[in-house]
């Protein structure tokens, strides 16, 4: 297994760690993944309701909580540490800036085009930019505006397929169109960031992401040109996961048919765990009366069924009657507490043995 480069980083490990909002993946899980040989990601989704407590002013704590989970994070390991940034977030601007002046070794963009997410970079500055996209169409125009408008290419790319968890790229009818499969995807995607890679002699690994949850599936997605993959809800049911053990429990209790598809506040279809909240929203009794936090470009409080950021914030704190767990296709498998490094060592051997098993078959 080969280490996965992001510009002059080096993971020795290719696995990144999804980032996972409100409060899911935090400093100590982020940590944790990056003490292991992979990259760490810190979500910055809600951060102003866990550190609300330093400012009234959400926003102000949303800067404040980004600088101490970044600087958290680089006190327990000298790994690689992203931070996850939504396009939708009203506040993307400061988090991408607060981000660089942290240091941060990567940002990771999604749930919409990062177009721009290059303006931000400062004189000296060191992280490496990463957008998230759910097609080759995507990453074709990712790379053309970045090089035409700043002269600077993703330093690598994440293409997250429809079994992901949390917000989807895709519409309600394309998430089980085997078109559109992560299988199908990363092909297409690596076909065209070679274009751009041989036009400018610079490498761009193309990542896969989306319902990956065992070292096989890593080999076979990686036999198809990924360079690494993104894993999110594995690192859910572990020990240095950041979130409320109720929260852990959801994934081992849940169900092969406990996954549902949801439309978010986000205006994007989303994976999630069935659970009472969902029901209560589906009962229409969870209306919201005012929008407090102004977090999201896109939700309406006059029209969403309910506010997303206090219902994941309410999950991540374990009050699971009052909010929901997103999750991958595939969340339903857990079924213990485990650490991250028993997650990432399982993958690395699991990795190597279907390797082995391809290969023989091929000698034959």
């Amino acid at each position: 297994m080969n280490g996965l480069k992001i510009g002059n980083l080096m993971a020795r490990v290719p696995i990144i760690q999804g980032g996972m909002g409100v409060g899911i993946s935090l400093s100590g899980l982020a940590a944790a993944v990056a003490n292991e040989g992979g990259v760490g990601v810190i979500s910055c989704a809600g951060l102003g309701l866990i550190y609300r407590e330093k400012t009234t002013n959400y926003m102000e704590a949303c800067i404040h909580g980004l600088k101490e989970e970044i600087r958290k994070a680089k006190e327990k390991t000298s790994g690689i540490i992203g931070v996850n940034i939504m396009m939708a977030l009203t506040n993307f601007s400061d988090m991408v800036k607060t981000a660089i002046a942290e240091k941060a070794d990567v940002i990771f963009a999604g749930a919409g085009l990062p177009l721009d997410l290059p303006k931000y970079r400062t004189e000296g500055c060191t992280t490496k930019l990463v957008p998230i996209v759910s097609s080759a169409r995507a990453a074709k125009i990712i790379c053309e505006k970045w090089k035409t408008l700043y002269d600077y290419l993703p330093d690598l790319i994440v293409v997250e397929g429809p079994k992901a968890g949390g917000h989807l790229g895709f519409k309600a009818n394309q998430i089980a169109d085997p078109n559109y499969s992560i299988e199908t995807l990363i092909p297409d995607v690596v076909r065209e960031v070679a274009v751009f890679e041989q036009k400018y002699q610079q490498e761009i690994p193309v990542v896969a992401a989306g319902g990956i949850y065992n070292g096989e599936n890593m080999y076979d997605i990686m036999r198809l040109g990924a360079k690494g993959i993104q894993v999110a809800s594995r690192f859910v049911t572990t020990e240095e996961c950041d979130a409320d053990i109720k929260f852990k429990n959801t994934y081992i209790d849940a169900e092969a048919n406990g996954v549902e598809i949801i439309q978010s506040p986000v205006g994007m279809p989303g994976r999630a765990l069935q659970g009472k909240f969902l029901e209560r929203v589906k009962q229409g009794l969870t209306k919201p009366k005012s929008c407090p936090y102004n977090c999201l470009h896109t939700c309406d409080y006059k029209v969403v069924p309910y506010c997303i950021i206090v219902a994941l914030y309410n999950a991540y704190k374990g009050k699971m009657d009052r909010g929901y767990a997103f999750a991958g296709s595939n969340a339903y498998l857990s079924t213990r507490i485990s650490t991250v490094k028993e997650v990432m060592d399982d993958f690395t051997t699991k990795f190597e043995k279907r390797k082995s098993e391809i290969l023989a078959l091929l000698k034959k």
